[in-house]
């Protein structure tokens, strides 16, 4: 029932939300803003609420008949692929797959202590979110080979050290098991059991070289059957191509295989663009046991 509710809650919001956005009036008294967790923020009166409850009237029935729409289109995909919605999963490595162990301005900050670094942890994420949202000029792959040149910029910009030893070290860092671990503890069990029902597996990240050597640190590695990472593919998600030489590498039509990663840009709209199903970690399905589900596997 919880998933079933998920479902419906989730595929109706599609339906009928707003992004969270700003929208300023040029100086008229009905300016409608949202604020950073989305909530309105209105002195347009009673007219807000009058049009809220004339949304909500309908809702329950909207809603059943959507959630009826979904079952009704994965039952149509099951019949295709003998009790399966998919017969491949394209699964997102940070932030789905693996997580950080510990935050990245910590480690940052941690291990630049002794080479000089001073900002505060604050600092420093601020500093990194503004570096890497910045164009990278010198290539159009902010990913190339091992992506030294790019992370070195990065590290440089948020610490504001540019030591080789202090950047050889962090970067080291990363490529250990301490770094990282698995976000879902029932991963592996459910992989073994999307395997063993004929499901491929397959990581697509937008990821330097060093994506293999964690994934081996991590003991993952031998739970999938391929794996695109940007730095290899020279194609960066949301760019379809990527998505595309993981069907490849798997042997399966893109509408054939559905992708679950944790970014709406990058992840959805990148592997919808590539005629791939997708679904968004922690809102379309929250566990790998859930995806198994979904794609008609128990677990």
């Amino acid at each position: 029932m919880a998933l079933r509710t998920r479902i419906i809650t989730r595929a109706f919001s599609n339906l009928i939300h707003k992004p969270k956005l700003q929208v300023l009036g040029n100086g008229s008294s009905d300016v409608i803003r949202a604020d950073p967790t989305g909530s309105p923020v209105s002195n347009c009166g009673s007219s807000f609420s009058t049009a809220a409850a004339a949304v909500e009237a309908p809702a329950s029935a909207s809603v059943e008949r959507l959630f009826g729409l979904v079952k009704e289109y994965e039952d149509y995909r099951r019949g295709l692929y003998g009790g399966l919605t998919h017969k491949a999963l394209l699964v997102d490595a940070v932030g789905t797959l693996v997580i950080p162990s510990q935050p990245m301005a910590q480690i940052y900050k941690q291990i630049g202590e002794k080479y000089g670094v001073e900002y505060s942890e604050d600092e420093i994420l601020k500093r990194y979110r503004w570096a890497y949202g910045q164009p990278w000029g010198r290539s159009r792959l902010r990913y190339v080979n091992d992506g030294r040149p790019f992370w070195q910029h990065i590290v440089s910009c948020s610490t504001g050290c540019s030591d080789s030893q202090y950047f050889e070290e962090l970067y080291n860092y990363y490529t250990t098991e301490k770094a990282w671990h698995i976000c879902d503890p029932e991963a592996e069990r459910v992989f073994q059991a999307l395997r063993a029902a004929g499901v491929k597996l397959a990581i697509v990240s937008n990821f330097d070289t060093r994506l293999r050597p964690v994934l081996r640190a991590l003991n993952c590695d031998h739970w999938f059957d391929a794996v695109a990472v940007s730095a290899e593919v020279e194609a960066e998600k949301p760019n379809p191509t990527i998505f595309l030489k993981a069907c490849e590498l798997l042997g399966v039509n893109p509408d054939d295989a559905v992708h679950v990663g944790d970014d709406r840009r990058n992840d959805i709209w990148g592997a919808r663009d590539a005629g791939c199903d997708a679904w968004l970690w922690g809102s379309d399905v929250v566990s790998f046991k859930e995806v198994a589900q979904r794609i008609g596997v128990e677990v």
